[in-house]
């Protein structure tokens, strides 16, 4: 899932993403209110974390306008103005929680993760391909009934694949979404990982097709395989 962190500090900032990453979010980070409401208006994240002191645009006045525009993406205010009418006006203008500053990471996360439930159904959490699924909100991943570890870099690479399943994704584009910078021709860290989510994902008994395919010349595809009783798997 994708996160949005609109936070001027840079300290705080880096707190935030350096964990939700741990957490296997996938987070992008402003640090003014006016790029803040752009992304805000124009990015499909899944929930923003938003502090109320920033530069160019506050905080209240970015989400009265967000909402009044009719973006529904959930938000938690993250602000040391935590007062009882700061929080009532920050709420009243359509925010989703309100967490004064300073606050744990632990309490933060479960926090998003409640509204992240509440505002995703049930069933748009869990992403399929065959019988690989991910859960969305608790970063779980199973090939049938067995778990699956993987780290929050593979993670964020597969839920990626996943979403895009059946497509010829680039390198460029796996690496600009999942990395979050350019495209450099001579690194080879997508087939590094690619090689170790298919020794994850793929099933050792030899005659399945494969999951995971490499395209010569132009990137990797997930495609949903059949069995040979005619079940996706």
């Amino acid at each position: 899932m994708r996160i949005l962190v609109i936070e001027d500090e840079r300290k705080v900032a880096n707190f935030i993403k350096h964990g939700l990453e741990e957490e296997r979010y996938i987070v992008e980070t402003v640090a003014d209110g006016i790029t803040g409401l752009e992304m805000a208006m124009n990015n499909q994240v899944d929930a923003i974390l938003l502090d109320i002191m920033l530069p160019g645009k506050d905080g209240f006045t970015l989400l009265r306008e967000m909402r009044e525009a009719g973006v529904n993406t959930p938000v938690i205010i993250l602000s040391a103005r935590g007062t009882t009418e700061d929080r009532v006006r920050g709420l009243d203008l359509g925010a989703d929680d309100y967490l004064p500053k300073p606050f744990s990471f632990e309490e933060l996360a479960a926090r998003l993760r409640a509204i992240l439930r509440r505002s995703i159904p049930e069933k748009s959490t869990k992403l399929r391909c065959g019988d690989l699924s991910l859960d969305t909100v608790s970063h779980m991943a199973y090939r049938g009934n067995t778990e699956i570890e993987l780290t929050s870099k593979e993670y964020a690479l597969l839920e990626y694949l996943i979403r895009n399943k059946n497509r010829i994704l680039s390198r460029s584009t796996i690496t600009q979404h999942v990395w979050k910078h350019n495209f450099d021709p001579d690194s080879n860290i997508i087939d590094v990982y690619v090689k170790r989510i298919r020794s994850k994902i793929e099933k050792k008994d030899g005659n399945s097709k494969q999951m995971l395919q490499s395209i010569r010349g132009v990137g990797y595809r997930m495609r949903e395989v059949q069995s040979e009783d005619g079940i996706n798997g």
